[in-house]
Parts: C-alpha cells; structure tokens; sequence
C-alpha cells in the first residue's frame, strides 16, 4: 500500500501528533483538523529536512532556529508535495504558499520520525540492524563489526555489503561521506537505510548517540540489537544534557526498542543497564576481566561473552576469547589494551546475530578504524605518533593508561582542545586528566564552533595541575610541528599523541565547516621537514 499524504495525516492523526493540517484530502475525515474536499493526497515516497535532499515526491520538515521560508521554497520547486512544519512556524509559512498541503504538529521531532519511517517504507525491516551507544568506543565497534561482516564465511574479505553511520563516516551502499552528527536526524537516517536496503547491503552497523535517543531522531526504529559499551560523565551542558541522571536515562533508551541486549558487565552501573536491557527478550553479556555483575567467574553466572591473556604489542592485541559457541585465540590489528573490551563488544554482538568464529577472528584480524590507534611510526624508531579520537575523561583515562604502558620509557607529548558550544566539562577534566600521563601539553584547536579559540585554550590552560609544562598554540598546524620538534628533543624517544580530530579534514568555526589537513598528514610533513 502506497504511503499517501492522507495516510501520513492520520499516522500524526492517531499517534496523537497532528495539530492541524490544511489542503490535505481526506476521504474519510479521519484528520479532524482542515481536510477539504478538493484537497491533495499525492503518494509520498521520502522525507527531507534540507532541501539540498529534496525530491519529487518528498514531504518537506521545516525545523531548526536557523530555517528560513526559502528553503521551504527550494524544496517545493524540487518537487516536494507538501510540508510538516510545527505550530510556531505555522502562520508564517501559511501565508507564504496557502495552496500547498501542510501538516502541523505540537512535537515536530516525534512526528518527524515516525512520518520519516513510514515515507521511505520501514527499511529497517530489511536489514539487520546494530545499534551501539556509550560514552566511549561506539565508533571501533562498529568499525570492528563491519570488518567482521564483511569478511566471507571462509575468512576472506569479501565485497562490501555493511553500512555505518556514526561520527567517522556514513556509507549507505550509495552515499559515502565524512558524518556532521553521529546519529543523523531523522529524515536522513531513513534516507541511509532505504539507501542501504535497496542497494542489497545486508546490516547497517550505527552509532546510537544519547542527544539521538533524547530527541527522538531514532523513533519507531527496530534494532535486532542494542549494545551498552559504558558510561561515564559526558555531554552534561546547558545545550546537552542538564545532568549525568538524564545522560544516562537518555543512552538507556535503546532498549526500549531492541530485540537482543549486549551488555559490557564491566562497565560502571551494570546493574542499572541489565535491569533495563531485561526490556529487550534476550540479554548477552561480556567482560573483559572475566568476572560477571557481583563478581561472579564467566561462564558460571558471569559474562557470557570473555577473555583471557589478553596483551598488546607492536600495535596489536591477542586474547583467548571464549564464547557459548567457540573458543580460540583472537588478534586485533589495533594497539590499545582497551580496545580489547571494543572487540569483545564486537564478538557478544555477532555471538547475539549468530555470525561464525571464521569471519569474526578474519575481521578483527585486518580491522582498521580511520582515526581511531592509528600508530605513525617514523625513521627515527624513538619517536612515534598516534592519531586517536580521545575526547573526553574516559577516553582519555583509557587512551594515557594504555599508552603509558605500551611506550613505557618514552615521553609523552599531548596535542589537544576542547569543542566549542558544547561538553564544557572537558575544559577542566582534559588537562587534568592527560596531566597525570604526559610530559608535555599542547593546546590547540579543535572544532570551536562560535567560541573563539584563544578562550577555549585559555580555560585549558588555567586547568591545568601546577608543575604540568604546556603551551598554547592555536593553530594547529603550528601545533603538531611543535610537539614533533619537542619530540626528537627527549633522549629517550617520545610517543606524539594527536587528540580527538581523528581522520577528519573539517574543522568547525563558526556556523562552517571548513577544510583542514588531518593530524596524521600533518604529522608526517613535520617529521619529513625534521628529517629532511
């Protein structure tokens, strides 16, 4: 059955979402509020929140503070059939174009949802679906699961056939770009999928962010699982979450809409997280140290999912992993002991999806994540870079730990920022926390947004421990070549750490997104000039 704007209007109608509607037919009178006879009901086929998406036969959502009527006129002249607008915005856009077919609701991110799902067909119901939330490693786990997936049953790499969406990159099976939000909203995120389903890929591995689940973008999506990395205190500002409670309950959320829950026992508040993931109709559970909620042994009321002699060298990891359905020696081709508990998530994941021991040893064994433990090595075997994503205490907690023990001897060299407009806590967290590991601190930029640079480094810098020998250099460029001339400066070699930009090659200033080299290539063009 076609999806109509008729049958959109009663979905809004009957989920308690529609406020008004006008120039809309309705046969049955079903809407109550402004069907005419005469009206349009034209099939609807997709749903646009930026009219650079815009196509015929797609509904138009008019939202955020800086919408303005011309993108509703762009749209419309792309063939758009209608608009969903929500009541303050009304008025407005009424008098702008009276004839054309509009739905208003009083929760334009919940009908925005379910009007986008319904529009592009339920895609989800055609793909395997794997949700992973937590304040730190949703991006190396999925990374790590579409490595896996795309491995063939006899262990080769087979032909890609697994998207991702998250904070790295978004890769649908027909669009394939650098990602602005970890969790996109809701008309994109079913743009992806329907782009996924009818592109024959098989799963769509995403990142489930806590402002996503807060604000509805991933409403009336089905997850065949949901996986709860860890939890700690993060995104907690004025324009995020009020508090850690509300963090926490938003990330919680996933289960509410999951078939199987992967659970890391390992992390703080397991108890919580099992408590609610008994939502969902199966719960597996994995732990890195082998122990279960209580501290009960694995395999005898503890994790189900666990490993042991679990050691990192020359950039990789090797554990004996044990699982309901096989045991064997595991490599990941990641350095990091940390990013043992991230493979471990990836292999509760598969063990929860039925996917063989074959593609799950080949796929960790090959796995690379853009960004994310990528070592730099350089001519001079004392000094080493590593690019990695770390962004906030958690991560930083995990990132320094596993560096400092896997480099010991050498110095450390901290490169680092903090956002602008958001997450304010890691101003006074970061240096406190990369303080208590590295030698040497840089602060620099890293996506200010509308805060100026000079202030963000400012507030770094008067956080930082006395006795904690830093600079500022704000650009950062300048940055990176100055930790790469410090580096070659330590007698006994030095690990250059180049935080939280990852891979990416855009910086946020201001209200763009502008061009940037990323870490690793400037990294390697400093050393170059070092060494002629």
């Amino acid at each position: 059955m076609n999806t109509t704007l008729t049958s959109i209007t009663r979905l809004l109608a009957r989920e308690g979402l529609l406020a008004d509607s006008a120039n809309v037919f309705d046969e049955a009178g079903a809407n109550g509020s402004g069907g005419a006879e005469g009206g349009v009901s034209a099939d609807v086929c997709g749903v646009d929140c930026d009219s650079r998406h815009a196509a015929p036969g797609h509904l138009f959502v008019c939202k955020g503070n800086a919408f303005r009527a011309s993108y509703l006129a762009q749209a419309l002249a792309a063939g758009c059939v209608g608009y969903l607008c929500d009541e303050a915005r009304a008025g407005e856009l009424a008098a702008h174009c009276p004839q054309v077919p509009r739905l208003v609701s009083h929760d334009l991110r919940r009908a925005m949802a379910l009007v986008s799902a319904e529009a592009w067909g339920h895609p989800d119901r055609n793909l395997g679906v794997l949700g992973i939330t937590g304040t730190k490693g949703k991006s190396t786990v999925a990374y790590m699961l579409r490595s896996i997936l795309d491995s063939d049953a006899d262990g080769t790499r087979g032909a890609p056939h697994t998207g991702i969406l998250g904070s790295i990159e978004t890769f649908d099976g027909i669009e394939r770009e650098e990602s602005v939000n970890t969790t996109p909203e809701a008309p994109d995120l079913w743009r992806h999928l329907h782009n996924a389903a009818t592109s024959g890929l098989s799963h769509m591995v995403m990142e489930v962010s806590s402002q996503a689940l807060k604000y509805d973008r991933v409403v009336g999506l089905g997850l065949d699982v949901a996986c709860f990395l860890n939890i700690g205190c993060d995104h907690i500002s004025p324009v995020e979450h009020p508090s850690f409670e509300d963090y926490f309950e938003s990330k919680l959320r996933i289960f509410d809409q999951a078939c199987v829950a992967v659970v890391n026992l390992d992390s703080d508040k397991a108890d919580v997280i099992l408590e609610r993931a008994a939502r969902c109709g199966r719960t597996v559970t994995f732990s890195a140290t082998g122990q279960g909620a209580g501290g009960a042994p694995a395999g005898a009321g503890g994790a189900d999912v666990w490993a042991e002699g679990i050691s990192s060298r020359e950039g990789r990891i090797q554990m004996m992993v044990r699982t309901p359905s096989w045991s064997e020696p595991v490599t990941v081709s990641m350095p990091g002991l940390f990013n043992a508990d991230n493979a471990l998530a990836a292999i509760a994941i598969c063990e929860a999806c039925g996917i063989g021991r074959e593609r799950v040893v080949a796929g960790l064994a090959r796995v690379r994540v853009p960004g994310r433990m990528e070592l730099l090595p350089t001519a001079d075997p004392k000094v080493t870079g590593i690019v990695d994503y770390a962004h906030n205490k958690l991560s930083y907690q995990r990132f320094f730990s596993s560096m400092a023990q896997e480099f010991a001897g050498r110095a450390i060299i901290a490169v680092l920022g903090a956002p602008g407009g958001k997450a304010y806590e890691r101003r006074r967290e970061l240096p406190q926390e990369a303080s208590k590991w590295a030698d040497y601190l840089i602060y620099t930029e890293e996506d200010p947004a509308g805060d100026p640079v000079e202030e963000i480094c400012s507030q770094l810098a008067a956080a930082t421990p006395a006795g904690q020998d830093f600079e500022v250099i704000v650009d950062r460029p300048a940055a990176i070549r100055r930790a790469v001339e410090l580096a070659f400066g330590y007698p006994q070699g030095a690990l250059v750490c180049l935080l939280a930009k990852g891979d990416e090659t855009l910086q946020h200033v201001g209200n763009s997104f502008v061009p940037c080299e990323t870490d690793g290539t400037l990294f390697e063009r400093a050393v170059g000039e070092r060494l002629g």
